[in-house]
């Protein structure tokens, strides 16, 4: 099975061969490293800029004005936010200009945290990115969903920023994209060896046709007795304590992944919650001016008399920052058992 970060590089490539992509381009994205998570190892238009995230928001935004379609990468997001200005031209561009200039363009950042990252490598950025009107926002949870939300984002006239989440781009997936070869053949194709890499290339492998439509989530979980919607990094994490509360008894579970936040699937939303009665939001952004706070408040206006209970949230903490200990981050941020508890209490509320 193909890991998040080859799936990434398996839909660039095929970006860069068959679907008109002109550039691919961030700090360190370029020969030797490929990236530092190797998402773009190993690509023909892949190059490194200058450690400038407004050169390269301003760079990629000309470029896809003037007809091309770049690949832009901030390296961390927690980088992304002296670059909110320019993202915002981004996204609003096709507006403003009354539909003369397109923007087909992607900006690709890795997000959340997860690695022990501390202060500047664990920020998450999906409130911030859906206030940027204009501009599709997604992230996945699976290396499939990664494959085919970036070959939609490549296909898209509009500007879409991709979320990579940091601490799933090693995780592998549970089904094979179309023509994938197995694991060690994949390795030996597209992965870069160590050492000397002066004259290696790679041989990519010809897979068949996969697009994840930007704006349809997915139930990656089907239950009965109570809904949580998530994305990113906390999504495996619901599955996990979904599996397990149904193989207990303890509950049927539904888990809704959205993929997308900006467009979101509100019709998938309305029908689990009808469904259900009882919803939670899963996300690791922090606590206050949450994303999951507006699906919260319009789920109260559209399906409050399909509530059984309070719709909750479960988020990271009002923190200035994530911690280095990791004792400190799991703290701050959800985990596991916080996910368990908090379905727990979901479930035995009476109606």
């Amino acid at each position: 099975m193909a890991n998040m970060a080859q799936a990434i590089r398996m839909a660039l490539h095929r970006g860069e061969s068959e679907l008109g992509v002109t550039e691919i381009f961030g700090e360190d994205v370029g020969a030797p490293l490929g990236g530092v998570f190797t998402a773009t190892q190993g690509l023909e238009r892949a190059w490194n800029s200058p450690l400038d995230e407004r050169g390269i928001i301003g760079a990629a935004l000309g470029l896809a004005w003037a007809g091309g379609r770049p690949v832009a990468e901030i390296q961390f997001v927690d980088y992304i936010f002296n670059v909110v200005d320019m993202l915002k031209l981004c996204a609003n561009g096709y507006w403003s200009s009354g539909g003369q200039y397109k923007t087909p363009l992607v900006v690709m950042t890795p997000t959340g945290s997860g690695i022990h990252g501390s202060m500047y490598h664990s920020h998450s950025f999906d409130s911030v990115a859906a206030k940027l009107h204009g501009m599709k926002v997604v992230c996945p949870s699976t290396p499939n969903d990664a494959y085919g939300l970036m070959i939609a984002a490549i296909k898209s006239d509009d500007p879409v920023l991709f979320l990579k989440p940091k601490a799933l781009l090693r995780t592998k997936g549970e089904e094979l994209l179309p023509g994938e070869p197995d694991e060690k053949t994949l390795h030996e194709m597209i992965d870069a060896p160590l050492g000397d890499r002066s004259t290696w290339k790679p041989r990519w492998p010809k897979l068949g046709e996969h697009e994840v439509e930007i704006g349809k989530a997915k139930i990656s979980h089907p239950g009965s007795d109570a809904t949580v919607v998530t994305h990113g990094r906390m999504a495996p994490i619901c599955l996990e304590v979904a599996r397990r509360f149904a193989a207990e008894g303890r509950g049927s579970v539904e888990v809704l992944d959205l993929r997308s936040l900006i467009p979101y699937d509100w019709e998938a939303i309305t029908a689990s919650v009808r469904k259900t009665g009882r919803v939670i939001f899963v996300n690791e952004e922090t606590e206050i001016a949450n994303f999951g706070e507006h699906l919260i408040r319009r789920v109260v206006d559209e399906l409050f008399y399909q509530l059984k209970v309070r719709p909750r949230l479960l988020a990271g903490k009002a923190t200035p920052g994530v911690a280095l200990s990791p004792a400190l981050e799991n703290f701050i941020q959800p985990q596991t058992p916080d996910v368990e508890r908090a379905l727990s209490e979901l479930l035995a509320e009476p109606a």
